[in-house]
């Protein structure tokens, strides 16, 4: 990621942390299961805790975005977790279409050609790396 693409993402991670964290969140999982309904089963009936898992997990990748190298082995024990939950490496593509989709959503005005391309390139980067575990 080049320098520019990291501070849009943190730019607009931090307008986005201006919503309530369970309204981003059960906006990414209502399309996630609307567009991918098999992958409900995945996860637990009530979904407080995942809510608050996604934002923890998104707020903490973003905040290192300028030093992924260091998180390697973050990346690769949550990439381990996924593993024992049955993620398969085609989900990648669609959490990232629901994530993509949810950013844009919730940025509005603020949600533009290149802060949607640093995002692409941002969820690409880390999805790449926990598809190599």
């Amino acid at each position: 990621m080049t320098t520019s693409q990291i501070n849009l993402v943190k730019k607009s991670w931090r307008l986005l942390r201006l919503l309530p964290p369970e309204l981003v969140a059960d906006t990414f999982y209502s399309k996630l299961f609307l567009d991918h309904p098999e992958l409900r089963r995945m996860f637990p009936k009530q979904m407080d805790e995942q809510y608050k898992k996604l934002v923890d997990m998104l707020s903490a990748l973003v905040a290192r975005l300028d030093n992924l190298e260091g998180f390697q082995q973050e990346i690769a024990d949550m990439a381990k977790r996924h593993i024992g939950y049955g993620v398969q490496l085609k989900h990648y593509a669609m959490v990232g279409d629901a994530l993509l989709w949810t950013l844009e959503k919730g940025l509005g005005s603020d949600w533009d050609k290149e802060t949607s391309e640093a995002w692409f390139v941002c969820y690409t980067t880390i999805a790449e790396r926990m598809m190599e575990v």
